[in-house]
Parts: structure tokens; C-alpha cells; sequence
């Protein structure tokens, strides 16, 4: 089968050809229908030799979607033919974490050698995908599978992060989403369908910003070194009770904490290496800050619930495994608006 892999520390992903993967006992084989491009894949790729935790060749591809083609023996709960999309954060399913769905948060998946697929395991960019138990796949339904496979992340991880500031986001409050990307639209959506807050979007795109708009921010800003004083204009000197920072870069962490209301929460989803100093005097009273991670099984069931209402909807633009490169070469230039969708079989 062809497979986009990571095959060199420092060279672009190239196309190439592996032999195609078989599943043994508890194991599901899906033929891959679509798998999404995502930033963590570019930051995986900036790694320097030294200290690399993943082997290599490595088979890209963290958000996966297909359908169930063949099964190792002793699965059940799929049959062959089911569409389905994967759950990324694999864990060991035992934990007091993976116990209450939290595989994200498992406590053993270190010690055992449990890595995503795409992220240390071989990712969904190629043309099957070998799941290593049926508990990581969750119906997919009537979903286009081009509109849902970005939901595995794109559509999981903001939902996470944002579902625990929602008691503060009440009547009157504002939410402010820094980075309004693959990750960030959806969170503005999730922002409105779950919350009465007024939405305030900051990216430093034009082009961004105008799909900020159109997927529904009350307010958009230009995020710059104006950025936090904007904000706390917009909202008459007090600051915004949720900060999501979808990009996580030394400024853009520092604008989250300085725009952040008196008992707000931060949440810093980028991984753009930024850190937000916490202590009596660097933030408003009792700001929250938080680094969360993906999401947990049950909340990707809540996400694909929220699609299927047509309450969130992801901008997509789509190419084939053969054009996968330049996907992420468009995607490291800034030239992608919402998600790239890699076709493996299309």
C-alpha cells in the first residue's frame, strides 16, 4: 500500500511504499476513507535528532477516519464494512485514567510503549490503517467522512479545553479564541453552541479572521502587540473570563494571561513552546491556568453529536496521498484556511 512517511530527521515526507498491514488477535484493519493534516505533525518533523522519541520510518497521520475491512480474532462491537472514525489517544484501558475514558490521560501508556497512531504508531496517511482495539473507534454514521475526520482533533481537543470553562462562560461574559486555524474555527463554533458568551477572535491573518467571522465571532481583532489592550476595551476594562490560545507562542501566551479577567481561566492549547509565568502579581486574581490534552473518548461521541446536529462544521480543502506533501508544505507556509484532508484511496 502507499503510506506518507517521515523517513528522515530534518527531510520532507515523502510517498512511498509498504507492505500492507494484517490484523492479529483484539486488532481492527481499516481501509482509510480520509486523515487529516494537523500542526502537531509539522512540530514532530522540527524535532532535532537529539532526544527524537519516535522510530523511524514513521507513517504520518493523527486524525483518521474508514471503513472496518478485516478483523483479528476475538473483536467484537465492529463488523466489517462499519464506517467509523478513530479515537487518537491511545492508552493501556485499564488506568484509573483510561477507566473513565480519559486514554489521553493515561497513566501507563509511557511505561508500556503506547504511542497514537501518527505519533509514534503508523498513522492514518496511508491507504489502511491497523487500530489496535476496537474500543478506539467510534461510529461514524452518516458523517462525510472529509467533514469528520478533522472533528478527531481539530473538533476534540478545543472541545475538552473549552468544556471546562464553561460555568464561567455565562450571560454577559467573553471568550476570546488567539490562533483561528484548524482548531481555532471549530472552537469558535463550539463556543457558540454551547455558550451565550460573546466570542472575540485574534489571529494575525486577514484571511483567518474573515473566516473567524463567518463561522460566528461576535468581534474580531488583529492579534498584535495591541491585542490585550483590544480586548479589555471590548469588554469595558474587566477582561475575558476564558482565554482559549490556540497557537501557544511566547507572545500569544503572554497577551492570554494579560487579557484574562480577575478568576479567569487560560487555557494554552499550541504547542509553540510559549509559557505564561504564574504568582501573586503576574495575572489577575485567581486566573487558571491550564495545558490540556486531546480529549477523552466519551467527548468524541459529544463532538460528532454536535456535527451531526449541524451545530459545528469544519472548512476543508482535500488531496490525494500523492499530493500529501504539499499539503504540509501549504500547511507550514500559512496558506491552509481551516483543515487539509488527505484522501488515501480517493
Amino acid at each position: 500500500m502507499k503510506a506518507l512517511q517521515y523517513r528522515e530527521i530534518g527531510a520532507a515526507p515523502e510517498v512511498v511504499t509498504v507492505p500492507d498491514p494484517e490484523p492479529g488477535p483484539g486488532q481492527v484493519l481499516l481501509k482509510v476513507t480520509a486523515a487529516g493534516v494537523c500542526h502537531s505533525d509539522i512540530a514532530v518533523m522540527s524535532w532535532p535528532a537529539e532526544g527524537f522519541p519516535y522510530p523511524l520510518p514513521l507513517t504520518l497521520g493523527h486524525e483518521g477516519v474508514g471503513t472496518v475491512a478485516a478483523l483479528g480474532a476475538g473483536v467484537t462491537g465492529v463488523r466489517e464494512g462499519d464506517a467509523v472514525a478513530v479515537y487518537g489517544p491511545w492508552g493501556c484501558g485499564s488506568c484509573a485514567k483510561c477507566a473513565q475514558g480519559k486514554e489521553n490521560y493515561c497513566l501507563r501508556a509511557g511505561e508500556l510503549g503506547i504511542n497514537p497512531p501518527g505519533l509514534g504508531a503508523p498513522g492514518s496517511m496511508a491507504e489502511y490503517l491497523l487500530v489496535d482495539d476496537a474500543r478506539h473507534l467510534v461510529p461514524l454514521g452518516d458523517l462525510d467522512p472529509v467533514a469528520a475526520v478533522p472533528l478527531t482533533d481539530a473538533g476534540l481537543t478545543p472541545y475538552h479545553a473549552i468544556k471546562r470553562s464553561l460555568p464561567k462562560l455565562v450571560p454577559g461574559s467573553t471568550a476570546v479564541v488567539i490562533g483561528t486555524g484548524g482548531l481555532g474555527h471549530v472552537a469558535i463554533q463550539l463556543l457558540r453552541a454551547l455558550s451565550p458568551a460573546r466570542v472575540v477572535a485574534l489571529d494575525v491573518s486577514a484571511e483567518k479572521l474573515e473566516l473567524a467571522k463567518k463561522v460566528g465571532a461576535h468581534e474580531v481583532v488583529l492579534s498584535d502587540a495591541r491585542a490585550s489592550a483590544a480586548v479589555r476595551e471590548l469588554t469595558g476594562g474587566v477582561g475575558a473570563e476564558a482565554v482559549f490560545d490556540f497557537v501557544g507562542a511566547a507572545p500569544t501566551v503572554a497577551s492570554a494571561g494579560a487579557m484574562a479577567a480577575v478568576e479567569g481561566d487560560v487555557t494554552i492549547v499550541g504547542i509553540g513552546g510559549g509559557t505564561l509565568p504564574v504568582g501573586f502579581g503576574h495575572l489577575a486574581f485567581e486566573v487558571s491556568v491550564s495545558a490540556p490534552y486531546w480529549g477523552s473518548r466519551g467527548e468524541l461521541d459529544e463532538v460528532l453529536a454536535l456535527a451531526r446536529s449541524g451545530a459545528v462544521s469544519v472548512h476543508t480543502e482535500t488531496y490525494s496521498l500523492d499530493d500529501a506533501p504539499l499539503a504540509y508544505e501549504r500547511l507550514h507556509d500559512g496558506k491552509i484556511n481551516g483543515r487539509a484532508v488527505i484522501l488515501p484511496n480517493g
